[in-house]
């Protein structure tokens, strides 16, 4: 192929090219437009750049270029018996270089898998007949975001790329926040669907900032309460041991000494809620002061109003019974063994709103501590959608311990087997820590300056001229970057069979359908649920300590009600208990 065009400029990763007249050009065909890829011929190797601008304003009047065009060298392809490509430059262009238009070859040696570890998420923007790659062991073990505007596609794009990393690695475990309901149906039988209905998880697996979290319902909890919390916790979890211990039945429990006992508030161990309510009204018998005894007296009353909510039946089910279930809950949860269903979706638009936070906080901090303590045998990817919610850029809004926990994950999973997957439509509004932490980006649309500022800064200067086609991608277009992809490209994710597009999914199956009929007994048994779930939320209205507390958490922007971070407590004190249980 003829050139179009000559280098008339080098600069560090940059070239500057003299555009042809159109009588001069091989091809009419032949358009230097901004986002194609173009090949510079060298003396050794073939450059691989991409047009980034063209103008002709500062352009003299020259017979010979009609405008000029910036170009960012992004690679070069080695000759030989079988031409490789590389990325970085190591031999420049020189004044004079021919610039073509890329060939078909010259892409599919770029775009060429290196592996068997690869998975085919679509073809390239610039020639369809090319299929775009991404190597599965460096989009995972360097985590991934997917970052887009609503009704771009996004949600359809993490269908495709969750199903193909099931085809590529069947073995790896997988779990998804699904916030709206919308993934229940994209993954068939390899998927376990978890929701309010059918999720058992032990409130004894909550620290002490998540349990308060749900005790105050999402807001500062009182500090005569905390004090009275975190001395009897790990007391009731010393009493349900010497339970279990004890030989013969009968056999009178001694008094524990919290000094003893050897748990923290956080130790994850079981202990019973009516040990606990025990605890606490003992001590209150012990008071002769009655003003004191009502802090005693209010934290009773809110232990039992959450316990008998039926929307928290999911914590406190068999609150009572007592048994260390948790090898059983991790399994379920996580999928050990896998069993055909290496995958779990855990819906959380069922839950009540104040506790949101702190389950995707114990989520979190489970899968992660597992793949600690595990030393990461059974890998596992953790996808969190609409990821802004749990980690906020700004730290006032937000649960301090879900972002304390993502943020784990991001920083240090890599080591212990845990890969982290992050999906949100306002990448500005999550923690630049965090995002940073992910090496591999598919940004679709986004129309929001701040949005793009972020991204300028989360990615190479390479890279960083490519996302002024930010604001115009199509549906399904997207913009790769990073670890995972050959080059920066502009692709577009292949369809998804009808059977993976997520959609939204009603919460509450217990409903009957329109079919049935809704008459007087319908109405008649929502009402029944209503009030007995208002009845135990309202159950402290009355307490005039509630009142006069703080609000709850401040929102984040255009979401649902987030919880807040600040609990006064010393995060140092509450931190888990790093050593085997036995």
């Amino acid at each position: 192929m003829t050139s179009f065009g000559r280098v008339i400029s080098v600069r560090g990763s940059q070239a500057r090219v003299g555009l042809m007249a159109a009588g001069q050009m091989p091809l009419p065909e032949v358009r230097a437009t901004v986002g194609r890829f173009v090949s510079i011929r060298c003396t050794t190797s073939v450059i691989v750049a991409m047009i980034t601008e063209v103008s002709c304003e500062d352009l003299h009047a020259s017979d010979t270029y009609v405008a000029t065009a910036s170009v960012d060298l992004l690679g070069e392809i080695l000759g030989g018996a079988r031409p490789k490509f590389q990325r970085g430059v190591t031999n420049y262009p020189t004044i004079g270089d021919g610039v073509e238009l890329i060939t078909s070859e010259e892409l599919r040696t770029v775009y060429a898998p290196s592996g068997s570890d690869q998975i085919n998420v679509g073809t390239l923007q610039q020639d369809p007949s090319i299929i775009a790659y991404v190597d599965v062991e460096e989009m995972l073990s360097k985590h991934f975001a997917v970052l887009g505007s609503t009704g771009v596609g996004k949600s359809t794009g993490v269908s495709l790329l969750l199903n193909e990393i099931l085809k590529s690695r069947p073995s790896l475990r997988i779990f998804l926040l699904d916030v709206h309901n919308e993934y229940g149906r994209c993954f068939g039988e390899r998927a376990q669907v978890l929701n309010p209905r059918n999720l058992k998880l032990p409130f004894w697996l909550f620290n002490f900032e998540e349990i308060v979290d749900v005790l105050f319902g999402g807001r500062p909890g009182v500090p005569e309460e905390l004090d009275i919390l975190a001395e009897v916790i790990p007391m009731a979890k010393g009493l349900y041991t010497q339970y279990q211990n004890s030989d013969r039945v009968g056999l009178g429990l001694k008094r524990v000494d919290p000094r003893q006992v050897g748990y923290t508030v956080d130790t994850p161990v079981p202990y019973r809620l009516v040990d606990l309510i025990s605890l606490i009204d003992e001590r209150m018998g012990k008071l002769e002061n009655r003003s004191s005894r009502i802090i005693y007296h209010k934290l009773i009353s809110r232990i039992d109003a959450v316990r008998n909510d039926p929307r928290y039946a999911f914590m406190f089910d068999n609150a009572n019974v007592g048994g260390d279930t948790m090898a059983e809950v991790i399994s379920y949860l996580f999928r050990l063994p896998a069993n055909g269903k290496p995958m779990t979706i855990m819906q959380l638009a069922g839950f009540p709103a104040e506790v949101v936070d702190s389950v995707v906080s114990v989520l979190c901090r489970m899968a992660f501590d597992f793949g600690l303590w595990s030393d990461g045998v059974s890998p596992m990817l953790f996808v969190c959608e609409e990821a802004h919610r749990y980690a906020s850029a700004d730290r006032n809004i937000g649960f301090g311990p879900t972002r304390k926990a993502v943020s784990r994950i991001a920083k240090e999973g890599r080591k212990y087997g845990v890969y982290l997957g992050l999906i949100t439509q306002r990448p500005a509004e999550l923690d630049a820590t965090i995002i940073s932490q992910c090496n591999t980006l598919f940004t679709m649309r986004l129309a929001n300056d701040r949005d793009q500022a972020l991204l300028r800064s989360a990615v190479s200067d390479a890279a960083a001229n490519l996302l002024s086609f930010v604001p115009s991608l199509g549906t399904r277009e997207v913009l790769a970057f990073g670890e995972g992809v050959a080059l920066p490209t502009r692709l577009r994710f292949k369809e998804v069979p009808p059977h993976q597009l997520p959609r939204g999914e009603a919460t509450i199956a217990t409903v009957p359908s329109v079919t049935a009929g809704h008459d007087m007994h319908f109405v008649s048994a929502v009402l029944e649920r209503w009030r007995g779930a208002t009845s135990h939320r309202d159950s402290t209205a009355n307490d005039p300590g509630i009142n006069d507390r703080p609000p709850p958490r401040p929102m984040a922007p255009a979401e649902a009600p987030m919880l807040q971070p600040s609990l006064g407590l010393d995060p140092d004190r509450f931190s888990l208990l790093k050593k085997p249980l036995r």
